[in-house]
């Protein structure tokens, strides 16, 4: 039996970015939410919460970026020129954030510059990586295994939407994370601004949803055509019952439901793109099989892989796990 490694290298690409997602997201969350706070010592309790593992969760976007140079060779080379600008200003935004989070903590009279810095270093990666999803699900154009599209074509109310869509998302999930992280005063503010959140972030899913079945009718098909839709029901299904039981738990004291819940969302969110795109790697074109790599290639990496996936995700769980628990002003902070 010949193993099918597009599939598997689907799957590896698919895992790393949906951890990156669900990881990352909160951390980009907390510096969307500093300018709602700024009491003495809130920000620094905020991101003292991430400071542990901030970075780690950023090796998932360096993973699922070199797997699909390694794998996907032509849907790296024709997915980038199309979203060369998003990237860009992406990567600035992200390296703004990181040495804002290294400066400030140093930092006295210039703390308020690294705290503008921090904000709008998160806004610019969330943005710019939120029209990147909006462009791949509204399709690329693709000629003779080239990139034959605009400069410009990623710059769309679509994928302004989806930009917009994933700060909310980013901002929701980070209220969550600070919700399971910190008590007191602190907390009790970050649980006013959830619920709100959430039923905007709902309100975006169904917008965002809508949309594209009606915008791209390969994905309505997809959706709807034969017994697909009983399938793919329980999706918004579960995404509406994840809302809900936020609603239930946010006043609670189980200060984790909010959180878990909120990864759910993700999950499902990051599900119905998947299910939308699949066996596409770059739509509404380029199959997975088309773009691979020799299969000589595959394996040998593949083989790299299987050795540092496992260590990544043991000290991935180890930092998460060491530094559990709750984060008070006054904690020894990120010096």
């Amino acid at each position: 039996m010949t193993i099918d490694l597009p599939t598997i290298w689907a799957g590896i690409i698919s895992l790393g970015v949906f951890l990156y997602l669900l990881l990352d997201g909160f951390d980009l969350g907390i510096g969307l939410l500093f300018p709602f706070f700024d009491r003495e010592g809130e920000r620094e309790v905020m991101l003292n919460t991430v400071a542990p593992v901030w970075d780690g969760n950023e090796t998932w976007l360096v993973l699922g970026g070199a797997s699909l140079y390694g794998a996907f060779p032509l849907a790296y080379s024709t997915l980038l020129p199309a979203v060369y600008l998003p990237v860009i200003v992406m990567l600035c935004g992200l390296i703004f954030r990181g040495v804002a989070f290294e400066i400030r903590a140093k930092a006295r009279r210039t703390q308020n510059l690294w705290d503008l810095a921090f904000i709008m270093g998160s806004g610019m990666a969330t943005f710019c990586q939120g029209m990147i999803l909006g462009t791949l699900l509204q399709g690329i154009k693709i000629v003779d295994g080239k990139f034959a599209g605009d400069a410009f074509g990623w710059l769309s109310p679509f994928s302004v939407f989806c930009g917009l869509g994933l700060l909310v998302t980013y901002a929701t999930l980070g209220c969550s994370w600070l919700i399971m992280k910190t008590d007191g005063d602190l907390q009790r503010r970050v649980r006013i601004l959830l619920k709100p959140a959430s039923l905007v972030l709902l309100a975006i899913i169904g917008v965002i949803s809508l949309w594209t079945v009606l915008g791209q009718p390969a994905v309505a098909q997809r959706w709807f055509s034969g017994h697909n839709f009983v399938y793919f029901a329980p999706v918004p299904l579960l995404v509406l019952a994840c809302v809900v039981g936020i609603f239930r738990w946010a006043d609670s004291g189980h200060d984790a439901r909010a959180f878990i819940l909120m990864e759910a969302i993700i999950f499902l969110g990051y599900s119905g793109l998947l299910i939308s795109i699949y066996p596409n790697i770059v739509p509404p074109t380029l199959s997975i099989w088309a773009a691979s790599a020799p299969r000589s290639s595959q394996i040998f990496e593949l083989v790299g892989v299987a050795i540092m996936l496992p260590i990544i995700l043991a000290y991935s769980a180890l930092s998460y796990w060491v530094f559990r628990g709750k984060v008070r002003h006054g904690d020894e902070g990120y010096h």
